[in-house]
C-alpha cells in the first residue's frame, strides 16, 4: 500500500507549504457551496412570478440542485481519488460560477433550472476539500481542520440566508446570483493559488456503467421523495420511481460487486465502521433538517397564530445566523475530543446535544431568544458530529480512497435532509389550523416534528455505539501508517507479519 499512500511532503522533504492557508482556503470553498444552498430560499415565493411559470414548475428550481448534487457527489470523489483531488475542486468551483452567471442571466424557467443543476454540481467541494487535507496537513492539524470543513457546510448555510434576505429586499433577486458568482471566482482563485495538489492517486479506470446505475436510482429515489407530495404518495408516478429506485440500485450494487474498478467499493462500505457512521448520518442529516424547517417558520408565521412570532425572512435569517458560528467555534472542541477520546465519542456527544436541544424546544418556542438558544444548542451538536463523521471515515478506508468515501458519506446525509423535507412537509401540511382562511400549520404539528428531530439524533446516538472503539488518535494513525482500523487491528493481533 505504500506506493498509494505517498504524500507530497514525503517526496520533497519538506512540509506542505503553509497549511493554514490551505485551510482557511478550503473552509471558504465549503461556504461559498453552502451559500449557494440557501441563495433561492429568500426568494423561492416569488419565483413563479418571476420566472412566469407555476408555482410547482418553479419549485424544479430546487429540486434540480438537490438531484445534480446526489449524482455528483460520489461521482466526483471517485473521479478525485483517480485523476486529483484538486483538480476535481476547481471543477467544482467553475460549475458553480458557471450556474450562478446563468442564473444571473435568466428571467424564464428553462435557464434557472439548468443554472440550479449546474450550482449543484459543486456539491462535492466539502468532502474534496477533507480529502484534500488528509492528504496535504501535518497529522496535528488533521482532526481540527476536517471538523471545520465538515463544519463549513452548516455555517455557510446559516450565515448565507440573512445574507440573501438582505440581498432580495433591496436589490434586484439577480444579485443574489452575481454575488454568488463573485465568491465562486475568489474561491477558484485562491485554491489555484494556495492548494497543492496531492501525490495520493488510487489510478484504474472509471466506471461509467456504475455511475450512470447510481445516477438512475438515486434520482427516482429523490425525486419520489421530494415530489411524492405533490404528485400524491400513492400515484402511479410515484410508486413508479420508488419501484424503479429498488430494482435499479439493486442491480447495480450487483454490478459494483463484480467489476473490477467499482465506482463505489461495497466491500468497503459494508466496514462496520463506514457502514454505522454512514447510517448514522442519515439520521444526523434528517435530525439537522428539521430544525431547518421548524424554525424559520415559526418565526414568520402570523402573531395571531398564539405561537408564530410575526418577523420578516430577515429577521428570521439573523436569528439562525448565531448557530452557524457555534458550529464554527464548536469545531476545535470536537477536534480536541476526537484527540482526546475518539471520533465515536464524539459523535454520539454531538448526538445528545442535537436531542437536547430539540426537547428544549418542545418546551421554549414562544420567544425569539427561545429559537437562538435552540438554534445555538443543536448547532453545537451538529458541530460535534460533523467534525467525527470525517475522522470515522478517514480511520476505515485507504488514503486513496478517502474523497470516494467521504463523498458517498456528504450523500448519506444528503438522503437524510431529503427525507426530512418530505416527512415534515406531509406533517406540517396535515396538521393545520384555519387563521383567515388559509390553512397554517399547527403548534403541535411543529411539536410532532421537533419530536422527530430528537428522535432521528438518539437514532444516531444508537446507531453510533455499534462503531468500534479506538484509541483518541486513530484517524491521524491512519495518516501516518496508511492503514485502516480494521488493518491495524489485525497487524496487532498478529505482531510476527509486521
Amino acid at each position: 500500500m505504500s506506493d498509494a499512500v505517498a504524500r507530497p511532503a514525503d517526496a520533497g522533504g519538506a512540509a506542505p507549504p503553509r497549511p493554514n492557508a490551505v485551510v482557511a482556503v478550503l473552509a471558504l470553498a465549503g461556504i461559498v457551496v453552502s451559500l449557494m444552498q440557501t441563495l433561492v430560499i429568500p426568494i423561492v415565493p416569488e419565483l413563479p412570478r418571476y420566472l412566469d411559470a407555476s408555482a410547482s414548475d418553479a419549485a424544479w428550481a430546487v429540486t434540480a440542485t438537490l438531484l445534480a448534487a446526489a449524482v455528483v457527489t460520489p461521482v466526483a470523489g471517485r473521479l478525485g481519488d483517480m485523476f486529483g483531488k484538486r483538480r476535481l475542486l476547481l471543477a467544482s468551483v467553475v460549475l458553480l460560477v458557471a450556474g450562478s452567471v446563468v442564473c444571473a442571466f435568466s428571467d424564464t424557467l428553462v435557464p434557472m433550472i439548468a443554472g440550479r443543476a449546474l450550482q449543484g454540481l459543486a456539491a462535492a467541494t466539502v468532502p474534496l476539500g477533507i480529502s484534500i487535507m488528509r492528504d496535504e496537513l501535518p497529522v496535528e492539524r488533521l482532526a481540527g481542520s476536517t471538523a471545520l470543513m465538515s463544519a463549513s457546510l452548516g455555517v455557510g448555510g446559516a450565515l448565507g440566508l440573512p445574507a440573501a434576505a438582505f440581498i432580495a429586499d433591496h436589490y434586484d433577486w439577480h444579485v443574489l446570483f452575481w454575488t454568488s458568482a463573485v465568491l465562486g471566482a475568489v474561491a477558484f482563485v485562491a485554491i489555484l493559488t494556495f492548494v497543492p495538489e496531492s501525490a495520493v492517486r488510487s489510478g484504474g479506470r472509471f466506471d461509467l456503467p456504475g455511475a450512470l446505475g447510481l445516477a438512475v436510482g438515486l434520482i427516482s429515489l429523490l425525486l419520489a421523495v421530494s415530489k411524492g407530495a405533490d404528485w400524491g404518495w400513492g400515484s402511479a408516478t410515484t410508486l413508479g420511481l420508488f419501484t424503479v429506485a429498488v430494482v435499479v440500485l439493486l442491480a447495480w450494487g450487483f454490478f459494483e460487486l463484480r467489476v473490477a474498478n467499482p465506482l463505489v467499493d461495497l466491500r468497503t462500505t459494508a466496514r462496520r465502521q463506514v457502514l454505522f457512521t454512514n447510517l448514522a448520518s442519515i439520521a444526523f442529516g434528517f435530525s439537522m433538517f428539521a430544525m431547518a424547517l421548524v424554525l424559520p417558520q415559526l418565526l414568520q408565521l402570523p402573531a395571531q397564530t398564539g405561537y408564530g412570532l410575526g418577523k420578516s425572512m430577515l429577521a428570521a435569517g439573523l436569528v439562525m445566523a448565531p448557530q452557524g458560528l457555534v458550529m464554527m467555534v464548536f469545531a476545535p472542541v470536537s477536534a480536541t475530543v476526537t484527540r482526546r477520546k475518539g471520533p465515536k465519542v464524539t459523535l454520539m456527544t454531538g448526538a445528545v446535544i442535537v436531542a437536547a436541544g430539540y426537547g428544549l424546544n418542545i418546551l421554549l418556542m414562544s420567544e425569539v431568544w427561545h429559537l437562538v438558544l435552540v438554534s445555538c444548542v443543536i448547532g453545537a451538536g451538529v458541530g460535534f458530529a460533523y467534525g467525527a463523521m470525517p475522522a470515522l471515515i478517514m480511520g476505515a478506508v485507504a488514503p486513496s480512497e478517502t474523497a470516494a468515501a467521504n463523498s458517498l458519506n456528504t450523500l448519506m446525509r444528503s438522503i437524510g435532509t431529503s427525507v426530512a423535507s418530505a416527512v415534515a412537509g406531509v406533517i406540517l401540511a396535515q396538521m393545520t389550523v384555519n387563521l383567515g382562511g388559509y390553512a397554517l400549520p399547527s403548534e403541535n404539528g411543529f411539536k410532532v416534528v421537533m419530536a422527530l428531530g430528537s428522535g432521528a439524533a438518539l437514532l444516531a446516538f444508537v446507531l453510533a455505539s455499534f462503531l468500534p472503539a479506538r484509541g483518541a488518535a486513530g484517524a491521524a494513525e491512519t495518516v501516518v501508517s496508511g492503514e485502516t482500523d480494521e488493518e491495524s487491528e489485525v497487524a496487532a493481533e498478529q505482531p510476527s507479519a509486521r
